[in-house]
């Protein structure tokens, strides 16, 4: 039987399910960016606490009264900061992650994490913290990094099931893009192009070679722990094939088995006892799903590329020195241009799914000197970097000048790791 012909128990319907996605359509051509660092202490270079008279509570305490925030706090604990339409929250291992309004250029992008850095680092000083830009912590391990106080944090931990996943929530730092999308078709076209681009991306941004202060043999060892989490919920979230559209991915969050639920100020573990597609089937003792457990569901469906009422493009480490505006200026260059959009298809459509796949596990250990069909990872970066390069080039607003960065990399035949 059909997802959208079952009579179920709940009051939620499939079409409410896809409505969350067809709502995202919309003619902007936005990039939006959310930035993750590791804060460490400057005299040990071991990872900040929570807790603390210099820990990450007490600093984001102090900086919404310095700059006039609103807390964002799960039951009485400090967990992140809001103004308007900027947030900083803390992930599990006290990550330090800078989500700004979405914007039409790069540049006003990068002037809003700036103006937000200049802002706090008086405090991130007095505490005698630095924020770095690294995929993994290069000293402190999961064992020595306390877990968030936020409830969810606590009963996700115990759910994933990967040999990694302690190192994925409380170790790891990345950087996400999102991008527009005008209606399903320009959806599912991005999505897939993002897919396949993602394991070429991922190389590129290497930067997570050093882990508890040894090399650990790998150019992105966060790639690493994000493919030893929970292969269920990540990875990627579908086939991207030919006539796929918004049912196929709804209908793989359906089959995704579920780790909590939300009632009345109350976080309750389902522990993956079912799917949600069975909750909405069955209800769970006594509760029926409604539209925020559906948002919920899928917000802890963490692929390589999301779906949200935007496409969420995620699997690349941090980076700093100029390299993290060129992340959201390679996406726009070839996202919001038809020619570059049929460029890159062309590259990469004849890659099948299983290589592609496989390719994002020797892109963990040796980067851009990895090879596919015997083709140089490198050489297919510098294309797509050249393909995006020349479209922002025609779009006339010097954007291209945000991909200098990674172009000298690859030239020199490098990745941040190697830097």
């Amino acid at each position: 039987m059909n997802y959208c012909e079952s009579k179920t128990k709940s009051r939620l319907e499939y079409n409410q399910l896809l409505e969350e996605f067809i709502l995202g359509c919309k003619n902007t051509q936005k990039v939006g960016m959310e930035y993750e660092r590791i804060p460490v202490h400057k005299s040990t270079g071991e990872v900040v606490s929570y807790y603390g008279e210099y820990g990450m509570c007490e600093l984001l305490r102090e900086f919404a009264r310095e700059d006039n925030w609103d807390y964002i706090l799960d039951d009485v604990n400090i967990i992140g900061l809001k103004k308007l339409h900027d947030t900083i929250t803390l992930e599990p291992g006290c990550q330090f992650e800078l989500s700004v309004e979405p914007q039409e250029l790069i540049k006003d992008l990068k002037a809003k994490i700036e103006n937000i850095d200049s802002a706090i680092k008086p405090i991130l000083e007095k505490f005698e913290i630095e924020l770095i830009n690294k995929g993994v912590s290069p000293k402190t391990t999961y064992r020595n990094i306390d877990l968030l106080p936020k409830r969810r944090y606590a009963i996700m931990a115990n759910y994933m099931w990967g040999i990694l996943s302690d190192v994925m929530m409380r170790e790891t730092a990345g950087i996400q893009v999102g991008i527009d999308y005008k209606s399903e078709s320009d959806a599912i076209k991005k999505f897939n192009l993002a897919n396949m681009m993602m394991p070429f991306v991922t190389a590129m941004y290497s930067n997570s070679k050093i882990r508890g202060g040894v090399n650990t043999g790998y150019k992105s060892f966060r790639a690493l722990a994000w493919l030893n989490t929970d292969n269920e919920r990540c990875g990627f979230a579908t086939r991207f094939t030919d006539g796929m559209c918004f049912r196929d991915y709804v209908n793989r969050l359906l089959d995704t088995p579920m780790i909590f639920i939300n009632r009345e100020n109350q976080t309750l573990s389902l522990n993956g006892r079912l799917t949600f597609k069975q909750f909405m089937e069955k209800g769970y003792e006594g509760f029926e799903a409604n539209i925020e457990d559906w948002k919920l569901h899928s917000n802890l469906y963490f692929p390589d590329v999301r779906l949200r009422n935007f496409i969420e493009i995620r699997n690349h480490d941090c980076v700093g020195g100029g390299l993290e505006y060129s992340i959201p200026a390679l996406y726009k260059g070839i996202m919001y241009s038809s020619d570059a959009i049929s460029e890159v298809e062309k590259m990469l459509s004849k890659y099948f799914y299983n290589e592609l796949n496989e390719l994002r596990y020797n892109v963990a250990r040796f980067g851009i000197h990895s090879k596919i069909r015997g083709v140089k990872v490198r050489d297919i970066c510098k294309a797509l970097v050249e393909i995006s390069y020349n479209s922002l080039k025609n779009q006339s607003d010097n954007e291209e000048n945000f991909l200098e960065p990674i172009i000298e990399l690859l030239n020199k035949n490098k990745m941040p790791a190697d830097l």
